[in-house]
């Protein structure tokens, strides 16, 4: 089915008007993005942030009237659209153009994340297949990918590993399919629970390997190798917790940190882990470390 898309150039300040005037005048869908390359790495908590710079795009009917939505939308903020624009959008088969995004990516030498549509690009290296869904962790976000990195580079034979704000089991699965004897998932999320029970299926893992479970219902058990990659703020509230969930020689793995965090991260933690080098890419760092004490 054809589409018309109108864009419209704004600031922060008009955004949300501008957004209420498109689904005013037929908008099926409105979508809004940054228009001056302005990240937004890690929102306060019940924040909602937007970019200085806006651009905002309303999704119409290609029967539409084109005069008649741009009067519908200036009616409604009582002036004219500012900057905006019409533009066809092309028909596609968007269920295979979506796909045609996800590439296997390399994350050590023997690792690789693929997704389920592709054919490993090495068949004998370790192919952990996953597909985007509503869960975080696909291997193609910084964070994910410093994890994915270090875990390439351990000795997992045996070990058991937790992973904590376990979204997709991404680190979970990697590290079972590295050589770990058994993971534990936790995530606040249920559907995340969901994600990492199937995706975890998809790989050919036994259930039983890697139990997932919420915060609550975890088992506290001190693992050999602790990995958490959610934010530097519960990273730093939750040090006493993920320190007692490492045993005393075992390895902790924490991402989801911007670089000017790393510092902040590492003072709630330096009482009982000796922290190795950073790692980072972008604006991200993976902090990682032995317990000792």
């Amino acid at each position: 089915m054809p589409w018309l898309q109108l864009r419209v150039d704004t600031s922060r300040e008009l955004a949300e008007k501008i957004e209420d005037a498109l689904l005013f005048a037929g908008a099926v869908s409105v979508t809004l993005q940054d228009n001056a390359d302005q990240p937004i790495l890690e929102p306060g908590l019940g924040e909602t942030p937007l970019w200085e710079e806006t651009r905002i795009t309303g999704l119409f009917d290609a029967e539409v009237d084109t005069a008649v939505a741009e009067a519908k939308a200036a009616s409604f903020l009582c002036e004219l659209l500012p900057n905006a624009r019409w533009e066809q959008l092309e028909d596609k088969d968007w269920e295979r153009e979506w796909m045609s995004h996800y590439k296997p990516i390399q994350c050590g030498d023997n690792l690789w994340i693929c997704p389920s549509w592709c054919e490993p690009p090495e068949p004998d290296a370790v192919n952990l297949l996953l597909d985007p869904g509503l869960a975080f962790g696909t291997g193609t976000h910084p964070t994910t990918f410093l994890c994915l990195q270090w875990l390439a580079q351990q000795d997992l034979a045996g070990k058991s590993v937790i992973d904590f704000g376990c979204g997709s089991g991404i680190l979970g699965i990697g590290a079972l399919l590295l050589g770990a004897e058994r993971a534990v998932g936790t995530d606040i999320d249920p559907q995340a629970l969901i994600a990492s029970r199937d995706n975890a299926q998809r790989n050919g893992l036994d259930p039983d390997r890697f139990p997932v479970y919420l915060p609550e219902q975890m088992p506290q058990e001190a693992v050999d190798i602790m990995l958490a990659n959610i934010l530097a703020g519960p990273l730093v509230e939750l040090a006493p917790q993920l320190t007692a969930l490492t045993r005393i020689g075992g390895r902790l793995c924490l991402s989801g940190i911007l670089a000017s965090q790393a510092e902040a991260v590492k003072a709630a933690y330096r009482q009982w882990i000796d922290f190795d080098e950073d790692g980072q890419r972008e604006d991200w760092v993976r902090l990682s470390g032995t317990r000792t004490r």
